[in-house]
């Protein structure tokens, strides 16, 4: 009888484990990718490659310990951690571009803990997805910096080959220098599905 109360309540915890890990991924966007749409349009297009990003981000910077994020190959490279900096930068320049908003270099950030920043990261994608989704066109987003000593404006064509696709290469070094350091992606991640194997 003991046996089978232990049992019991054992899978009752695991149960309640497995609901609290599931309430916490859906907390944060790009569990998986999110529905394509039945149109093919120059927003949606943009949009599913930002979703591309955020779930290559979202699971390349899931579980990383202390040491994944000061790993680096060589004293050349950015650690993971400063990876992960340089990409919420990306994100700030490609949802400011969709919120006709300028990227401010002369503005200093908050700092944040790791887990701020991915969520930050996120979030931003996210907002930037679900606005060009709906955009008819895509002239009216273009990214505007304002530096010290000036400013500089571009189409969106160079977000395309700008932060969108230095924010991909960028999540790809992180999946690679987290496997390095012993702490490699969830097997579980299906990248040209955009869905978690259960």
């Amino acid at each position: 009888m003991k046996q089978l109360t232990f049992l019991f309540i054992s899978l009752i915890l695991i149960v309640n484990i497995k609901a609290q890990e599931n309430q916490k991924q859906d907390e944060l966007p790009y569990y998986e990718v999110p529905e394509y749409t039945n149109e093919y349009s120059a927003g949606s297009v943009a949009a599913r490659m930002v979703d591309g990003l955020g779930f290559r981000y979202r699971w390349a910077t899931e579980n990383l310990n202390e040491e994944d994020l000061n790993y680096k190959p060589n004293e050349n490279s950015r650690s993971i951690e400063e990876t992960i900096d340089h990409i919420l930068g990306l994100s700030r320049v490609i949802v400011n571009s969709t919120l006709k908003l300028k990227t401010d270099f002369t503005k200093e950030q908050p700092t944040l803990s790791y887990a701020e920043k991915r969520k930050v990261t996120l979030e931003n994608l996210k907002k930037a997805s679900d606005i060009l989704i709906r955009a008819t066109d895509l002239e009216s987003f273009k990214i505007e910096f304002v530096y010290d000593g000036g400013s500089a404006e571009y189409p969106f064509w160079n977000q395309i080959n700008g932060p969108i696709a230095d924010a991909i290469w960028h999540s790809g070094q992180i999946a690679s220098f987290r496997r390095s350091s012993g702490n490699p992606i969830s097997p579980k991640v299906q990248f040209l599905q955009g869905t978690i194997k259960e």
